[in-house]
């Protein structure tokens, strides 16, 4: 499929999508585009969307990154989730070079004195890695987690890595997450329940007070909003 191909199947999906259920929204994505992949970070969004695939397309890939930077909840997660769902086909993808190499590079705390920098060596190019060899992506962004997300359409296309990307539960609520977590008794970051609503890496992650936004414990201190996999 040609991007004019693409961009004219979005075009006519866009609505069409907008009233259907994400399960409906992913069984369309990996109908259409067998060349297809979750890019999955463990997150509550995340894990429901690894629940609905396991349950509609359980050989559709799943990648994750691993900074080397994440919580040990993270990683405790990850691995009750492949123990859970036999046969996942689950993919790491890491950074082109350690943290002592980085810090022998860029200097000690590089998300301390230079945060998209090292978002970018630690997410961003290995993200651009693993997308290279398919035409469409998977994500959980949802439109009332930032205000950089609310016009994200359930599909669209990604103009920053040339593909097709689908954002299934971009219309649910914190609270339709978390109904679906519990009706399912799905596998979950217990990070969350510590008041950690946005979890990515340990260094740049902090609980999040009453009242806070949830996202106020990412890059905090700091105008970072943003790793720079979604724009």
């Amino acid at each position: 499929m040609n991007l004019f191909e693409k961009e004219e199947l979005i075009a006519k999906q866009a609505v069409e999508l907008e009233a259907v259920t994400a399960e409906e929204v992913l069984k369309f994505a990996v109908s259409t585009f067998p060349n297809i992949t979750f890019a999955c970070s463990f997150g509550a969004e995340d894990v429901v969307i690894v629940d609905m695939l396991q349950k509609i397309s359980p050989n559709t890939e799943i990648f994750y990154l691993d900074t080397d930077f994440h919580f040990d909840e993270t990683y405790e997660t990850i691995e009750k989730i492949k123990n859970h769902y036999k046969g996942i086909n689950l993919r790491k993808m890491t950074p082109n070079i350690t943290p002592e190499q980085q810090a022998e590079l860029h200097g000690e705390e590089l998300w301390k004195t230079d945060a998209n920098a090292c978002c970018n060596i630690r997410k961003v190019e290995p993200l651009t890695r693993a997308l290279t060899k398919y035409e469409a992506w998977i994500t959980g962004i949802r439109r009332d987690q930032a205000p950089t997300r609310a016009n994200a359409k359930k599909i669209e296309y990604d103009t920053k890595f040339g593909l097709v990307k689908f954002n299934p539960i971009a219309d649910w609520t914190n609270d339709q997450v978390w109904e679906y977590i519990r009706d399912n008794n799905i596998i979950y970051n217990p990070l969350h329940d510590q008041n950690y609503p946005s979890i990515g890496c340990k260094y740049c992650t902090r609980q999040v007070m009453p009242g806070e936004d949830p996202r106020a414990g990412r890059w905090a201190g700091q105008e970072k909003t943003e790793c720079g996999l979604h724009k």
